[in-house]
């Protein structure tokens, strides 16, 4: 009989209280309880773990990789998903090995290289997958020069961080001076040329964004699932065209994903973007962790997180062929319970002295005379 598989989750989307429903619902029976640490007392994904913890604020890199190397020596973790701080957390995975703790994350030299998009870029060119025009830029000069090329040849131009995750910073570059059209409605992405330009002559500080054109959809997410000896098991396409999703197994999206999963060693859960560039599929990025959306491939009948934790556990899944794909959804929010509310910890010293100050309340009918009518 199997040993109970204890999972810890750090820092992660609020989207994963589904990745923590998956493991809880595997088809091995197996039993599983997870361990969750976030910031926010208030993250849903501490409420839906077995038990849960505050991080600390403000580590180094490195201080954190101390932290969870302590978390997994003192909660007894199997298999470590991390998503904070991944690159430090995975140069150490030996440490987290003598501990008992295997790593559900890719090897170092795979995480710098999709750390930044433009190494990444390059490295994945070279094994011939096909990606759109770019710029590096760091100056208003070069952003100028990088936009007219774009627009020269009939694109509209966007730019975003060059290392970054979950669309935080991306922006669409207009000619149109900023009016009162941009505050109609909700917030857009676009911004003035103008604007741009002179927040980076006003500032200090350094910019070091992306340019390249705006893609077209549909956008369709390829999530691979990886073994340590670098041989995909499962690749599916989750497609995104305005609100309506969908599944796809063509071999247009999968073929070039398998070959960024396969020659990067991206092992276990990994997520490869791409969306459309006049009439072909271009990289747009690269995630080397689980998507927020992974668990929706339920709809396609399989368990990806679950398959993924075996294999970390050395447990070979073999290929995973879906039985269907899924018919077209979309997704809407709902409710879920957060943590109760409490007090800061206190030690026992310290109550002691405010309980003495206070005064012993008044009777329950008297207090509730005292209420204004």
């Amino acid at each position: 009989m199997h040993s109970r598989v204890r999972v810890w989750l750090n820092r992660t989307y609020a989207e994963n209280v589904f990745f923590m429903d998956q493991l809880r619902r595997n088809p091995s029976d197996r039993a599983v309880e997870i361990h969750a640490t976030h910031a926010d007392p208030d993250s849903p994904v501490l409420a839906a773990a077995d038990t849960a913890e505050l991080e600390p604020e403000g580590l180094s890199p490195a201080a954190y990789a101390e932290f969870a190397l302590d978390q997994c020596q003192k909660r007894g973790i199997d298999v470590f998903v991390p998503r904070l701080h991944q690159a430090a957390i995975v140069a150490h995975r030996a440490d987290f090995a003598a501990v008992g703790t295997a790593l559900l994350a890719p090897p170092p030299e795979a995480v710098a290289v999709f750390h930044d998009k433009v190494i990444a870029y390059e490295a994945v060119q070279a094994v011939g997958v096909p990606v759109p025009p770019w710029w590096r830029v760091r100056t208003a000069d070069e952003l100028v020069a990088a936009v007219e090329e774009l627009e020269a040849d009939g694109h509209k131009a966007c730019f975003k961080p060059a290392s970054g995750a979950g669309g935080v910073g991306f922006r669409i570059i207009t000619r149109a001076p900023f009016s009162l059209a941009q505050l109609n409605g909700f917030p857009s992405p676009y911004v003035s040329l103008d604007m741009v330009v002179e927040a980076l002559a006003e500032s200090e500080e350094q910019v070091d964004w992306l340019v390249m054109p705006r893609l077209e959809q549909p956008e369709v997410s390829v999530d691979t699932l990886t073994g340590p000896d670098n041989r995909v098991r499962l690749a599916i396409g989750r497609t995104k065209n305005g609100r309506r999703r969908g599944f796809t197994r063509d071999e247009q999206w999968l073929e070039p994903a398998r070959l960024v999963a396969e020659g990067f060693g991206l092992h276990y859960l990994s997520n490869v973007q791409f969306r459309m560039f006049g009439d072909r599929p271009v990289l747009m990025d690269v995630n080397t962790r689980p998507a927020g959306g992974l668990h929706q491939l339920s709809l396609c009948g399989v368990n990806v997180p679950w398959a993924a934790v075996q294999l970390a556990l050395g447990e070979d899944t073999g290929v995973i062929e879906p039985p269907f794909l899924g018919q077209d959804y979309t997704v809407v929010s709902g409710p879920r319970p957060l943590r109760p509310v409490s007090v800061p910890h206190q030690r026992v010293e310290e109550v002691e002295p405010l309980l003495a100050s206070v005064p012993a309340p008044a009777p329950a009918v008297e207090a509730a005379q005292a209420l204004p009518l």
